[in-house]
């Protein structure tokens, strides 16, 4: 299928009242389970590139960029490819070349006026470059205090934010944490609806991983639109090779394990694409 744009995704469903799921892709693995996934679920899905990601691949963007959308391209589910949590300008400004129709800037370790100043020049590089835009206000918990247990977004300077900046997304901290491995993540879904009628723009989820099924279910039918999802995948793909190693430390072939690696990404996938667009497997 032709490579979708997050922006037409993520306004496909808000429409329709479902969420879309954004996941994360580190190796190519990655982005052929998912795919594989999003395929068995018949969900249109986000292949999100992070920062940290391109600095595992070198600091080079394009070649992990190229396979992503390549992989996105010969999906037979409407698939776009985004870049995520990028602080690098210069990283930013690489975006549309790459061939990524949408891109999260991050500016949220700054103060409130630095991260307002920040953002909206992103925006505005990125609306002239034909990219859609997301953000962060504040903190959402996990890796480095960002995304801290207990944060939680204000409506007002939520609403605020957004009119100052121009996104065309939120990211928003209702109870979920960055990198967590056990799903015992508990959403303020009043926060959510409240949020919602505040703004003007859809709410993205970070840190999904750790929020079960139900709950994300609940979060999409209270208004959240983008769910983000990671460090579940890992899981998934790291018990896969590590069950393959142990079970005969011969092997050394890296298809023996990156195999079953990918098939455990892409049930993952599946299921979860399934919750958040509300499409029975």
């Amino acid at each position: 299928m032709p490579l979708a744009t997050t922006a037409d995704l993520v306004a496909s469903a808000r429409a329709a009242g479902r969420g879309v799921a954004a996941f994360n892709v580190i190796t190519l693995e990655h982005a052929e389970g998912i795919v594989a996934g999003a395929e068995r679920a018949g969900a249109s899905v986000i292949l999100q590139i992070s920062e940290n990601a391109v600095k595992f691949h070198g600091g080079h963007l394009r070649p992990v960029a190229a396979a992503a959308v390549e992989v996105a391209r010969a999906a037979g589910v409407d698939v776009s490819v985004h870049l995520d949590h990028v602080e690098d300008v210069t990283l930013l400004h690489e975006s549309a070349a790459a061939g990524l129709s949408s891109v999260m800037f991050d500016a949220s370790h700054l103060d409130y006026a630095e991260n307002v100043a920040a953002t909206r020049a992103a925006a505005e590089w990125g609306h002239a470059n034909g990219l859609f835009v997301e953000a962060e206000l504040g903190k959402v918990g996990g890796k480095d205090g960002a995304h801290a247990p207990g944060v939680r977004t204000d409506p007002a300077e939520a609403a605020e934010f957004v009119a100052a900046t121009g996104v065309d997304a939120l990211a928003v901290a209702v109870g979920s944490s960055h990198a967590m491995v056990e799903r015992t993540a508990a959403l303020d879904l009043d926060l959510i609806a409240a949020l919602v009628t505040a703004l003007p723009v859809p709410l993205v989820l970070h840190g999904s991983s750790g929020v079960a099924d139900d709950n994300l279910r609940a979060a999409v039918n209270a208004g959240m639109t983008k769910v983000n999802i990671g460090t579940i995948l890992n899981v998934a793909f790291t018990g896969a090779v590590r069950d393959v190693l142990d079970g005969d430390a011969k092997v050394v072939d890296p298809r023996k394990y990156l195999r079953p690696a990918r098939d455990e990404v892409a049930a993952v996938a599946a299921r979860l694409a399934s919750v958040v667009s509300g499409m029975p497997r």
